[in-house]
Formats: C-alpha cells, sequence, structure tokens
C-alpha cells in the first residue's frame, strides 16, 4: 500500500495570548500540516511546527516548507515509501538537520500506519519499544514570562494553573526574571504538594550566570530545563555535577548522535523528549532505548503544536519511561474554545487521555 498521494497545508491558530521565552515571543501557531494518502484510501497525518523566527532552533516555518516542497516530498512520492521504516530512511539519507520538516512526514507515516491497522499511535509506538503504553498521561503547565514582567500576573496564572488541576507547574526563566517569579512561584503553590521546575531555553551562560544559577539551585525545584545553549553538552555535563538540582535537557537533546554524547559524558539524566524538534518518532524510539539504558527519566515536552502534532507527543508520553508530567495541555489553554483542528482535553485531575485511534 505505497504513498499515492502528499497534500501540504499551513496552519494558523492565534493563542489567546503571547507566549514569551527568554529567546523570542509567539503570538500565533503557524505550522505545516502533511497528508498521506495511500492506495487503499488511508490518511496520516503529521505537523512540522518550527517557529516562524530562528530564536529556538536553526529551522523556521520558511525553510521547513522549502525543504519538504523542494526536496522531501518529491523523494518520498518517487520512492514509493509505504512504512514508517522505509519513510525514516528516505527523509534522512543526505539531509542533515531540518528535523521539524523531516518530522512532518514521520509522523504522518506512523499516523498512517495505525489508520491501517485500526489502532492507536500509542499502541504501535509500544509495539516498537516493546513496552505498553498508558491509557492517560499526567499534564503540567508551562508559563511564559508575562508582558508586564510582573510577579503579580504570574500568581495569577498560577493560581488559576492550580485550581485547573495541572500537576506541574513550569515557568519560562531568563537572566533578569529568574530568582523573583520562582519565590513568587513557590510562595503561589504553597501546600500544593505540586513540583515547580524552571526552562531558561538556553539562556544563561557559565559562568557569568552563575549567581543566578545556584540562586535557582536553592529554589527547591523539581528540575533546571536547559539553562544553557543548545551546543553545550560539555557544561551541561558540568552543571549537573556542580549543582544540586538535576539539569534537565530541552534543546540540546536533538537526536540519537546527541543523546549517545551525553551519556559518554555523564551527563544530565532528565531528557525533555520533543517529537518534532527531534525529527519525529523514529528517532524518538532510538533515544528511548538509550534513555532506558542509561536511567535518564524522560517527559513529553511541546512547542506547542496544534492538536494534529499533539497526537504523537500523547503516544510518547504514554510510553513508562516517560515519569514526569508532560507540557500538553488542553487546546482552549493555547487557542480558545473551538479553534484546535483536534480538540485536547483535560480532566479535573490534570489528566489526558491517550486517544484509542489513529488521527
Amino acid at each position: 500500500m505505497p504513498i499515492v498521494r502528499i497534500e501540504l497545508y499551513e496552519l494558523t491558530l492565534p493563542l489567546l495570548e503571547p507566549f514569551i521565552i527568554s529567546g523570542g515571543t509567539m503570538t500565533e501557531r503557524r505550522s505545516l500540516v502533511v497528508v498521506l494518502h495511500d492506495d487503499m484510501g488511508n490518511k496520516g497525518y503529521g505537523e512540522a511546527p518550527p517557529f516562524e523566527l530562528p530564536f529556538y532552533s536553526e529551522e523556521t516555518l520558511v525553510s521547513a516548507r522549502d525543504i519538504l516542497e523542494r526536496v522531501l516530498i518529491p523523494r518520498v512520492m518517487k520512492q514509493g515509501v509505504d512504512s514508517p521504516e522505509q519513510m525514516d530512511i528516505a527523509i534522512r539519507a543526505g539531509i542533515r538537520g531540518n528535523r521539524f520538516a523531516r518530522a512532518a512526514l514521520d509522523t504522518a507515516a506512523w499516523d498512517l500506519e495505525a489508520a491501517r491497522r485500526s489502532i492507536s499511535l500509542s499502541v504501535l509506538l509500544g509495539e516498537r519499544v516493546k513496552a505498553k503504553p498508558a491509557s492517560a498521561i499526567s499534564c503540567g503547565v508551562a508559563l511564559g514570562i508575562p508582558q508586564d514582567r510582573s510577579t503579580e500576573t504570574l500568581r495569577r496564572w498560577i493560581d488559576e494553573a492550580l485550581a485547573r488541576g495541572y500537576q506541574r507547574v513550569k515557568i519560562k526563566v531568563a537572566p533578569g526574571w529568574d530568582l523573583a517569579p520562582v519565590e513568587a512561584a513557590r510562595q503561589a503553590m504553597a501546600g500544593s504538594g505540586l513540583p515547580l521546575t524552571v526552562d531558561a531555553n538556553g539562556g544563561y551562560e557559565w559562568p557569568e550566570h552563575e549567581s543566578n544559577l545556584r540562586g535557582l539551585d536553592e529554589a527547591g525545584l523539581l528540575y533546571i530545563e536547559q539553562p544553557l545553549a543548545p551546543d553545550d553538552l560539555v557544561g551541561h555535563a558540568t552543571l549537573a555535577q556542580d549543582l544540586n538540582t538535576p539539569i534537565c535537557l530541552d534543546e540540546t537533546l536533538k537526536d540519537a548522535t546527541a543523546a549517545r554524547q551525553i551519556i559518554e559524558l555523564g551527563g544530565p539524566r532528565v531528557w525533555n523528549i520533543k517529537v518534532h524538534r527531534m525529527g519525529g518518532l523514529s528517532e524518538v524510539v532510538r533515544v528511548y532505548a538509550m534513555a532506558q539504558d542509561y536511567g535518564a527519566e524522560l517527559w513529553a515536552g511541546t512547542m506547542p503544536e496544534s492538536g494534529i502534532g499533539s497526537q504523537a507527543a500523547l503516544a510518547a508520553a504514554s510510553l513508562p519511561g516517560f515519569v514526569y508530567p508532560s507540557d500538553l495541555e488542553p487546546s482552549t489553554r493555547w487557542f480558545g474554545r473551538n479553534a484546535d483542528v483536534v480538540k485536547l482535553t483535560m480532566d479535573n485531575d490534570g489528566h489526558m487521555d491517550v486517544p484509542g485511534t489513529s488521527i
């Protein structure tokens, strides 16, 4: 059942409010959606969700569209790809980087395979890693830097998140917005028993910001996510030894090659698995096996994606190696009511059901 047609669309979902991280601001979720068709009428959906500007990764929406239209889609059609394994080979050969673009086709191939077999993406992924997926996952809230840089705004957001039942609170930090908001968050969360984490998106440098990072180390955090630049593997390995708080890797964990180097350096053992940042579910399978051998603790991050792209993240988050609450959130948090193309919902206890079917 080879792929006989590939469609490419651009999806734009305005955010309810700007999402600000240390490197930039997002006001809408623009992404590329791929639809694969086979000769039996089955469809598979995938998403490429890079940002419009290269503040998170080198890849952008424009570059992803270019590589999909000019290189990857024609190649897939020419080679007659008909499985996730064949797709993995086709989109990696002779292609450096471009992981978001590759993820669109990779995750669509996985979804197509699940549709053909009338099973869920999580069951298919579980088969590949020889593990039983969970039927629901826990959700954490990811709070950006307030536009007004007010800790009162942050406290209000946290109060709302706790009322909704989220199982973890994560706040974005940057030099100049770190110790005060963390203290405000701890006060707002007092008595909740929930873990607090911070995410710097590579905004700090060592030793220039040593005092900031040591202050965060004393704040009772579950982990400090991506404090240094993505390419600084040695710095993160060193920081993991110098600080008591575990270091979590996000942008650094690009693929299995990066995972191998982290392991050889004796680096951090908390890993944020973002399916699309890593190039798709096939790469997740390789990294998952390495994490199991290394004893790394995993959790599922998001860009965030639309409900289409989130299906792959949900499948990954359902695996037993994913031990911390995910960044997956209900569609209404980001886009408001009835805006997302595939609606994600969360119950009052902060859990999200894992879909029982393909998209």
